[in-house]
């Protein structure tokens, strides 16, 4: 008799653990499909960004989306991302409105990848995500480009914050103090280093002296190629040393591979990636000669008015952007490329050209706000 009770006992027991297990399945299948963003594959590779579905969840495939391939897609409604009158950070190479550009549809173009959207450019939650953070552009003008249009949309967002800008050296920075985040600049063209020895000024390919600075930092965006092929009082050295060879001058493509070598070397050396993410600014073009989008005879961007239709530039990448990818490929550390040579290219549109205010024709630069700003909504979309 009492076995019967025990058996009845256990059955009880054994009914109960039944019914709790269907619970919990019922319950996850439910949560499975009332949150549709959730991801239940495995975590992406370090090469893998994020992109936004319809419902503005961001999931992790970059198989799914190259957001660096797509069109230009007029927006009068939500672009540009701030009034660039009210921006104190612009410099008067930049300010294209300051100094009398009237036409303003170059203001109003987004970048709307071919498969997915791109998150809008939130100043507030990158202030946030990246508090107490050191963010350093290093390399030309163009990046003194970027790091402007950055300096502004978060200026846009928090306008009345306690924000201060200073210089020290090669190093410009703009601190929003409320954050803890600072936007730096470190002036560097040829991310190698240039020395005054007894002959002159010396290029040395094979030395990074600067990076006991850059490593410090949280976030790194490098750029170099503007100077490459530079000459007479605009070469800012006179001498090139590879190796043990000190040389006048030598292929200028040739010198730029190595010396992305060289930091291609330091990067796997000296950055730690759990403290450190690197990216590299794609090759910037410049919009003289028209016959690269099919308007023979054109020799500047000065009359130009609207960006190129569709997603693919007549001419071609430039040498530079395959030298780039394939340095690029050697390095062992996570790297990202923010691949911006052919959406800019398209962008024949947005360069200062006369609107500045030395009034010399600028197709090489951009506008801010400009076209900088759609690079600096890549670098956010690979940081939320």
């Amino acid at each position: 008799m009492g076995f019967g009770i025990e058996r009845r006992s256990c059955y009880y027991y054994v009914l109960i653990c039944v019914f709790m297990i269907l619970a919990c399945l019922i319950s996850a299948n439910t949560l499975h499909i009332t949150d549709p963003s959730i991801n239940t594959s495995s975590s992406s590779s370090s090469t893998s960004m994020k992109y936004w579905r319809k419902n503005k969840k961001p999931i992790l495939r970059q198989s799914e989306c190259n957001v660096f391939e797509g069109s230009w897609v007029y927006d009068e409604t939500n672009y540009p991302l701030y009034d660039s009158s009210l921006c104190p950070h612009i410099r008067k190479e930049f300010d294209c409105l300051k100094y009398g550009r009237s036409d303003l549809h170059y203001l109003k173009y987004r970048w709307q990848p071919s498969t997915c959207d791109l998150p809008r450019f939130d100043g507030k939650d990158f202030l946030m995500r990246n508090k107490g953070k050191k963010i350093m552009f290093i390399g030309d003008s163009l990046s003194l480009n970027n790091w402007q249009s950055l300096s502004c949309l978060l200026h846009a967002a928090v306008p009345h914050s306690n924000i201060i800008e200073y210089t020290n050296g090669s190093t410009t920075t703009v601190t929003f103090q409320d954050y803890g985040v600072s936007v730096m600049l470190f002036n560097s063209p040829y991310l190698v280093d240039i020395e005054v020895e007894e002959i002159g000024r010396v290029m040395k390919l094979d030395s990074i002296k600067n990076g006991d600075t850059w490593k410090q930092m949280d976030i790194l965006i490098f750029n170099t190629w503007l100077w490459w092929y530079r000459q007479g009082i605009k070469q800012p050295w006179d001498y090139i040393l590879e190796g043990e060879k000190t040389l006048k001058d030598m292929d200028r493509m040739v010198a730029f591979r190595k010396a992305l070598t060289t930091w291609g070397g330091w990067v796997d050396s000296d950055v730690d990636p759990l403290k450190t993410k690197v990216f590299f600014q794609g090759i910037s073009p410049s919009h003289y000669n028209g016959t690269e989008w099919n308007e023979a005879g054109v020799t500047n961007c000065g009359k130009e008015t609207e960006p190129i239709k569709g997603s693919t530039y007549p001419s071609g990448l430039p040498p530079a952007s395959l030298v780039l990818k394939q340095v690029l490929g050697t390095i062992k550390k996570p790297i990202y490329l923010l691949d911006i040579t052919t959406l800019s290219q398209l962008r024949k549109d947005a360069h200062p050209s006369s609107y500045n205010a030395f009034k010399g024709m600028d197709c090489t630069h951009w506008c801010v706000a400009g076209l900088p700003d759609t690079w600096n909504q890549l670098l956010y979309s690979f940081l939320i």
